[in-house]
């Protein structure tokens, strides 16, 4: 019996289980390119029904792609690169080329120094052991560098299919939805959304009688600030547009809450600008480091909102990070924030448990 795939999702449809991916009406079980139920909800009302399907089972449809032939374009998200590493990727990709493409750069201010940008990625992708071949940077929302992408694709892949892997949210969907408009004239082949975990299969898309684009699912990284947030809050700690960074001036002693997320302690240093990165969505606070304490727990849900949370996350089951930098270094708090911050300064930053924060040198101009 031949086994039909959603052409939004990539997951095999069926019309036994409405939790199970790929599930449609069995009505509409024979209609030309039929969409399952969950990318019905999320092309026209932008919410999804939850789906039965494991991290495991993802990365199992992942190494699949082991013995193929074909390069891989390796999705970074700019605001978030910590969280867009996979874990295992090189047991993943085998020795296929990798193209390094960091997105959503549309996000960063217009000051921002691109040449650092891929410095930094390069650095991080080899204290993984990872090896781009190439790195560029793009933004597949609004095309930027797009050609350039798609000439250095067309000379590394000679011809051999070019696999589109990353976490969850980077916008590898977005980018190959692109693609094919600028190749095709069509829109929208694929799903896409702000809710992790669009894509349930890989999906093939042909561009010649020997070569396909394959977009494949996002895997999900615990470390992500998403996991500790509902769905429809995404949208509010996910900057859409470019962002205004937030300066302030603070001295030793004092706090700052990046909504109700995260916090940063300024242990010791002298006066010192903290620029915040953030979604222009997100409440910013500042307060002694004293009463910090106490003012989350009664403020977390009201001043510091939004997103809703339920719980005071930041007491409850928190890590702690201590830094002090040795030059003006960017904080990257996973999928939430960059906040920039002098030399010479000791910060802690509390988040909730699993959230990956790290140093770099700063990508920033100061303020």
């Amino acid at each position: 019996m031949a086994m039909y795939k959603c052409i939004g999702c990539g997951a095999a449809l069926q019309s036994e289980d409405k939790t199970q991916p790929g599930f449609v009406p069995a009505n509409r079980m024979q209609d030309e390119d039929v969409i399952c139920q969950r990318c019905f909800r999320l092309k026209n009302y932008n919410e999804t029904p939850d789906v039965m399907m494991e991290s495991g089972e993802f990365m199992t449809m992942l190494n699949s792609i082991f013995e193929k032939d074909g390069i891989v374009l390796k999705i970074i998200d700019v605001f978030d690169f910590k969280g867009s590493l996979i874990p295992s990727f090189n047991r993943i990709v085998g020795n296929k080329r990798v193209i390094a493409v960091i997105n959503k750069v549309d996000l960063l201010p217009k000051s921002t120094n691109m040449n650092r940008v891929i410095s930094r990625a390069k650095k991080m992708l080899a204290d993984e052991g990872i090896t781009a071949h190439e790195t560029i940077t793009i933004s597949a929302i609004k095309g930027h560098n797009l050609k350039a992408l798609l000439d250095i694709v067309s000379k590394e892949s000679k011809g051999q299919d070019i696999y589109i892997v990353g976490t969850t949210n980077v916008g590898k969907s977005t980018l190959i939805n692109k693609l094919i408009e600028d190749s095709t004239g069509e829109k929208d082949v694929i799903t896409t959304s702000n809710i992790p975990g669009t894509t349930l299969g890989l999906i093939d898309i042909p561009i010649s009688e020997t070569q396909s684009f394959i977009d494949t699912p996002g895997v999900v990284v615990d470390s992500q600030m998403t996991h500790f947030i509902s769905p429809k809050d995404l949208k509010v700690i996910m900057p859409k547009k470019e962002i205004k960074p937030k300066n302030f001036q603070l001295n030793e002693g004092q706090t700052l809450f990046i909504s109700s997320l995260a916090r940063v302690d300024f242990v010791k240093g002298e006066r010192s600008s903290f620029t915040v990165y953030a979604s222009d969505k997100l409440k910013i606070h500042r307060t002694k480091t004293e009463t910090a304490t106490d003012f989350y727990s009664k403020h977390y849900d009201t001043l510091l909102a939004p997103p809703e949370i339920e719980s005071p996350i930041l007491i409850e089951d928190t890590d702690i990070f201590s830094f002090r930098t040795t030059e003006r270094s960017d904080i990257l708090i996973s999928g939430l924030t960059f906040v920039s911050i002098d030399e010479g300064v000791e910060v802690d930053v509390t988040v909730p448990k699993g959230v990956e924060v790290s140093l770099r040198p700063s990508v920033f101009k100061g303020v």
